[in-house]
């Protein structure tokens, strides 16, 4: 099926005033399983949506990615809501590639930012499913026909909660939930969500700076946290110290058995960097990061391993990781 073929059966039986729809969750705050969530609930994080980025009627919305999932599923009842226009287009690297009518709305994941040409990033985008590296970041920061938001959810609070603006003269660097949410922490310092639509309360698995009541900025996820010599490093902020340096390569943070420490930190490449580099590279990271967050070792990987929705297999990738010939 199609994902326009998708998005019609949904509207299908929206407009027959259909109650219930089932969601499968992608296991952020646990396994894995289907919840059942009403449409009154949909309805209701979509207008927080529609409010916040001031979403009209008449508007284009760009519905590239399955409606199947919480994020293309919310773009549909968004434009529904709103009396938004929908072009629904297959999920894919460059969902722009064949459109010509003008975008006012769309949903991407970071590598569909990445392959889109400036010029064609419009209207109100946001952009969520996995972190947004320094690079794109930096790419971000120069659209200029678009306000770029970083989203901040998942499917047991009905897409996103909080956003993050990326670009423009008010630009932040901390998410701000938006109206009928409160945040709070647990002892693990995770962040718990309490919103007006939601049954129960949502305690997530990342870690957070909570600002105030209605503001944080992500950390990392507490699966991640690497126990090394009796310290938690996050390895999220080792990932942004690293993007911020080295541009050229993909990478990533692991945590790998060691006897003395528990864990060490390792530092995983896509391709190869000179021994200069390497050498120039981990003098800067000292600088800008304590002795337990900087990399033990550093392995080399020729081409990384990924998921099927483009995010980095780890574990995967790290099994074919070695460190550098000659060392």
């Amino acid at each position: 099926m199609t994902n326009k073929e998708k998005a019609d059966l949904f509207c299908k039986e929206w407009s027959e005033g259909k109650e219930w729809f089932s969601l499968t969750t992608s296991g952020s705050t646990g396994t894995p399983k289907t919840i059942n969530v009403h449409r009154d609930q949909m309805i209701a994080s979509a207008k927080k949506t529609i409010k916040a980025l001031g979403l009209r009627e008449g508007m284009t919305a760009l519905i590239c990615l399955d409606v199947n999932f919480i994020a293309g599923r919310m773009m549909v009842v968004r434009s529904l809501v709103a009396g938004m226009k929908m072009i629904v287009v297959e999920p894919g690297s460059n969902p722009f590639g064949s459109i010509q009518s003008k975008i006012d709305f769309a949903a991407l994941v970071p590598y569909q930012v990445a392959a889109a040409r400036n010029p064609e990033l419009s209207g109100k985008i946001i952009i969520g499913g996995a972190p947004i590296s320094a690079e794109l970041h930096q790419k971000i920061k120069n659209v200029e026909h678009a306000s770029c938001y970083a989203t901040f959810g998942m499917t047991e609070t009905l897409s996103h909660i909080a956003l993050q603006k990326l670009n423009g003269y008010d630009a932040q660097d901390f998410f701000e939930v938006l109206d009928g949410v409160d945040i709070s922490l647990d002892e693990r310092q995770c962040l718990v969500i309490e919103a007006d639509y939601l049954k129960d309360v949502v305690i997530t698995n990342d870690v957070v700076e909570l600002i105030n009541n209605k503001q944080f900025r992500w950390l990392g996820r507490w699966d991640n946290v690497i126990n090394t010599g009796g310290i938690k490093v996050m390895p999220e902020k080792i990932e942004s110290a690293v993007g911020d340096l080295l541009i050229t390569n993909r990478n990533f943070i692991s945590g790998l058995p060691h006897e003395q420490l528990g864990q060490q930190v390792v530092l995983v490449i896509e391709g190869t960097l000179s021994r200069h580099e390497e050498e120039a590279l981990m003098a800067a990271l000292r600088k800008r990061l304590s002795k337990y967050e900087v990399p033990k070792q550093i392995l080399y990987s020729n081409e990384f391993v990924f998921t099927s929705t483009k995010k980095i297999n780890r574990s995967a990738s790290i099994n074919n990781a070695l460190p550098r010939p000659g060392l």
